[in-house]
């Protein structure tokens, strides 16, 4: 290997981003990850015994908002231990492509529920015209 290569090569002492370096703690990721478990086995747990109990312990309308409540908690708890998006220095441009990341999502999805939905009040025939249809192929 050239010398020149090996000089500029990380050895692993310091690194190699400067905007890394304000994480040298792992507390805010061990937090992190320990929320992460919690919220996962409460909504697991939640969902068990309410499959376990046949549906009368936790009702359906406790359970659904209770495990959506538990996501967005979780959502919120990886973008800030480990995204980093609470401790952004200067402009905040992980947030801004979030935010736009998210919105292209949106517009894709929101787009692609809104094309099928008219297709398929379009495309549906009436029972009689389906019939129609139906016999006129059987002729063939």
């Amino acid at each position: 290997m050239d010398i020149h290569i090996h000089r500029r090569v990380s050895d692993g002492r310091r690194a190699l981003n400067n905007n890394m370096e304000h994480i040298t703690s792992k507390k805010p990721y061990i937090i992190g990850f320990v929320l992460s478990i919690i919220f996962t086995l409460t909504a697991y747990i939640m969902v068990q015994i309410h499959v376990s109990s046949e549906h009368s312990v936790i009702s359906h309308e406790i359970l659904i908002p209770a495990i959506l409540t538990l996501a967005i908690a979780q959502l919120f708890v990886q973008l800030v231990f480990f995204l980093h998006l609470a401790r952004e220095d200067g402009p905040r441009w992980k947030l801004a492509i979030l935010i736009s990341t998210m919105g292209i999502v949106l517009l894709i999805v929101v787009g692609s529920i809104w094309i099928i939905g008219h297709l398929n009040y379009n495309m549906m025939a009436s029972p009689s015209d389906m019939n129609q249809y139906i016999n006129s192929q059987d002729s063939l």
